[in-house]
């Protein structure tokens, strides 16, 4: 009964545009769309194989459609925004709310005043905006209260009160902010003169005000009214200060509105620039969810008549970042040249916007990002789980002298200093990287079974197919071999190498994963190089004093624990010496480090 019920809709509907609803058995709204032929649109939904999950859940839901049928294919879209914001239905993208922006509001009444405001009253008053800096709105009123005197006091300047002087001034007045049109010390027609020059400001066109100013300058001027001419002038010159602070594009490009899209990892942003008069004037980027895997041009079409909406942008030109059919307006994709630069700064506008958002969900949840890289990890190298628990091992020696080797920890992604190991090497002798690697595995591995203690997920390696297939060893007599994910990564190239695999992986030089790894070799590198540097110095220092006669190794421990150094032993007298080990040892310590 359903599926006939709809072919029958279907059936029905006419081949003209309009804008069609999805309802489900309850009656609730799934879904809005708009369509340049209804019978086809809708008609696709049914007799087409659907490749997201989403869309065919949605389409199995589909209980009624009801239609409505416009004249015009710019109605459908207009009409198609309204009902999505009326109904917010579930399968609809929809704009992340962004009411907590700024807006400046011209207010309607008498003698309007001009302020900031986060709620859009439609009370026939003007709003310009929004505005994504706080900053950038107290900047603009502070520039139109110093330049044009508006008042900034709530009362109901009616004709018949001011006639009846109802109203006195307030210190705004007196100390020069406020012209006391309250008291009628101030003409409408002149205070609403001002507000047009504001509200043409506000809209971007500048160069209207600043001619304004320099004509009345000059007719003051030439009254012999220097201080009201002086006055002007300093109004001018704050304008055009103002005016310079505007992005400057290019002067034959005028009344331009600019969006560009970008498709962050859970949602999509869309940025909007307003050019007017050669001078970017706003700015402004919106977050849209995805809900049924739309395509970027659809999700761009939405956002332009969302936002061009909300801003109240008239503008007949668009320069967009994909090409989409736009009946309410001449859409293009600039290839080059100054229009290709502005569309470029709205891409990295929309970017860095999404960066941001980015970064403050992490810090909100710390524990997201953590989990993200894991998994991207996990993915990446083709563990069976997540490796939260990583060691990293390095050999360190100079010509097989002082054979040493480190194992660093990481955990989540970052490193758990308190459990680095440092290994000296005691069954190889000589320069054997292959065998001091298969020694420190055995060793570091066999100790943590014994004890019971937690195993990682992945091992790293320094080094190539040598230093790996020598570590794989000591897993496979350790009865670990595919228990623990284990890679080899060789400098040269940045190789991957995984047991058993003489194909190696390369992974995007900025893949989070590459990073990772980079981050263990190095950190177990510099862990190793620090223990055999520490302990080459060590033993040439003891073999330095183990050369004078009558001086054993219990003098030597004393040495060190009073000196530390061997260099602050040298440098110590005869009589710190004495207080050490004794007069006679000093003495013959003295002795020698004089003969050297």
């Amino acid at each position: 009964m359903k599926n006939d019920k709809i072919k029958n809709i279907i059936s029905s509907l006419p081949n003209k545009p309009g804008v069609y609803q999805y309802f489900d058995e309850s009656g609730k709204i799934l879904y809005v769309g708009k369509a340049k032929n209804l019978k086809k649109r809708v008609s696709s939904y049914f007799t087409k194989h659907h490749d997201t999950a989403k869309l065919r859940i949605l389409v199995n839901k589909i209980a009624d459609i009801k239609p409505i049928v416009v004249d015009r294919e710019e109605d459908a879209l207009l009409l198609e925004n309204n009902l999505i914001k009326k109904y917010q239905p579930r399968y609809n993208v929809m704009l992340k709310d962004d009411k907590t922006f700024p807006w400046i509001c011209i207010k309607n009444e008498p003698f309007p005043r001009v302020f900031s405001t986060r709620n859009v009253i439609k009370d026939g008053s003007e709003y310009f905006g929004p505005y994504t800096s706080v900053k950038m709105v107290k900047a603009i009123l502070d520039f139109i209260h110093r330049t044009y005197k508006v008042r900034t006091c709530s009362l109901n300047l009616n004709a018949k009160d001011i006639a009846e002087g109802k109203f006195k001034v307030c210190l705004e007045h007196h100390i020069g902010n406020c012209k006391g049109p309250c008291e009628g010390l101030q003409p409408e027609q002149e205070y609403l003169q001002n507000i047009d020059h504001i509200r043409q400001i506000l809209k971007g066109n500048i160069k209207e005000a600043i001619n304004w100013f320099e004509k009345e300058m000059n007719r003051l001027a030439s009254d012999y009214q220097f201080e009201e001419a002086e006055d002007v002038k300093q109004k001018l010159m704050l304008l055009r200060n103002y005016q310079s602070k505007s992005t400057i594009v290019n002067p034959a490009i005028h009344n331009v509105d600019v969006f560009s899209l970008y498709e962050g990892e859970k949602a999509v942003y869309v940025n909007f620039l307003k050019v007017s008069n050669g001078a970017i004037i706003q700015s402004h980027t919106v977050e849209i969810k995805r809900r049924l895997d739309e395509a970027p041009e659809a999700i761009l079409e939405y956002a332009i008549t969302n936002i061009r909406e909300k801003v109240h942008s008239n503008s007949k030109e668009i320069f967009a970042s994909l090409p989409i059919e736009y009946p309410l307006a001449n859409v293009s994709v600039p290839k080059r040249g100054d229009k290709k630069k502005l569309l470029e700064l709205s891409e990295r506008n929309a970017k860095y916007f999404a960066m941001a958002r980015k970064k403050m969900a992490e810090k909100a949840n710390p524990n997201e990002r953590q989990d993200r890289l894991l998994e991207t990890m996990q993915k990446d190298l083709r563990l069976k789980e997540p490796p939260k628990h990583i060691e990293g091992f390095d050999n360190s020696n100079i010509q097989g002298t002082n054979p040493v080797a480190a194992c660093v920890v990481f955990k989540n992604g970052k490193p758990a200093k308190r459990d680095y190991r440092k290994f000296n090497i005691k069954t190889v002798e000589g320069p054997d990287d292959f065998g001091s690697m298969k020694e420190i595995i055995h060793r570091r591995y066999s100790r943590l079974m014994r004890e019971g203690q937690s195993l990682p997920q992945l091992i790293v390696i320094d080094g190539g197919k040598g230093q790996l297939n020598a570590a794989v060893q000591s897993l496979e007599e350790l009865g670990l071999r595919g228990k623990i994910a284990i890679i080899g990564i060789a400098k040269r190239l940045e190789e991957i190498y995984f047991a058993g695999d003489s194909v190696p992986l390369y992974l995007d030089k900025n893949s989070p994963t590459l990073r990772v790894i980079q981050h263990i070799r190095n950190e177990s590198h510099r862990f190793g190089i620090t223990f055999h540097r520490d302990k080459r110095s060590q033993n040439f220092a003891k073999s330095a004093l183990d050369e004078i006669p009558g001086i054993g190794s219990k003098t030597i421990e004393q040495l060190y624990a009073d000196f530390k150094t061997l260099k602050a032993i040298q440098n110590a007298t005869e009589e710190e010496l004495a207080n050490s080990i004794g007069k006679a040892k000093a003495k013959q310590l003295v002795e020698c480090f004089n003969k050297k």
